[in-house]
């Protein structure tokens, strides 16, 4: 039902945990796709010990490095899944994550557009990242998000055919686009998401991941950054959204006239 891509460079010291979690599912239905994106440290060794576990399929791909965006497109490429799951290397799932997914998939109307569904992110002591809504569950773009109270990162599943009609676009000598760059677009084609009130996936901001690096990621990867702002701003996007966004680019824009 459901394939789990992790993209990976250099995280050989942090991938066991993740695996651990993946162990603990209460639902096996899954398989696990590791795409190196040319580590040098010892991650296929450490990967190559887990192809044979009798618990679920693991399978592994090592790549030149090329950077996250591109290591999700080989996933997808490899993908058997009917569902796709992007998880860090630095991240933990909970453990009915699978369980809870698939349940609630099998509740998504066959008659209209739905990408997938998603579910809320956590922190190591239990805490919500970012914000939700009151009730079960609310049916909405990705664009919508803000009107829902839906802010701040969340963790989706999305069907892995629909993922594969828009893939990361590459630039030379770039490594990065931001994932919203394809989440925008999914919901630009009209295509929801039923967000559930739990926490599935558990994420921890580590000194070394994008997330704490944001402003030099996109700076040195401008071309991707340029285009998610230019068709953010086209986009159905509260204007309020588009105000932040596209302050935050100008004042990197200064920041990469200063670096030169």
């Amino acid at each position: 039902m459901i394939t789990v891509c992790t993209p990976t460079y250099n995280r050989a010291h942090l991938l066991p945990d993740l695996y651990n979690s993946l162990q603990k599912q209460t639902c096996k239905d899954f398989e696990w796709i590791v795409v190196d994106d040319g580590s040098t440290d010892n991650t296929e060794n450490l990967v190559d010990g887990w192809l044979h576990n009798e618990s679920f399929a693991v399978r592994y791909c090592k790549k030149p490095n090329g950077g996250k965006p591109s290591a999700i497109n080989c996933g997808l490429d490899m993908a058997r899944g009917e569902y796709f799951w992007i998880v860090d290397s630095d991240d933990t799932v909970t453990p009915q994550a699978v369980e809870s997914c698939i349940r609630w998939i099998d509740t998504l109307p066959q008659n209209k557009k739905f990408a997938g569904v998603g579910g809320l992110r956590g922190d190591k002591n239990g805490g919500i990242i970012g914000t939700t809504f009151n009730g079960e569950f609310v049916d909405a773009t990705t664009l919508e998000r803000a009107k829902h109270n839906i802010c701040g990162d969340k963790s989706e599943v999305f069907l892995t055919s629909l993922l594969r009609q828009f893939p990361f676009p590459s630039f030379d000598g770039e490594k990065f686009v931001p994932e919203a760059l394809i989440w925008n677009r999914i919901a630009q084609a009209g295509y929801k998401i039923r967000w559930f009130n739990e926490i599935i996936h558990i994420t921890e901001y580590l000194e070394d991941g994008l997330t704490k690096n944001t402003d030099r990621l996109l700076i040195n990867n401008w071309k991707g950054y340029s285009l998610y702002v230019r068709e953010l701003l086209k986009s159905s996007a509260p204007l309020k959204d588009k105000i932040l966004i596209g302050g935050a680019y100008c004042l990197r824009g200064v920041k990469k006239i200063c670096r030169r």
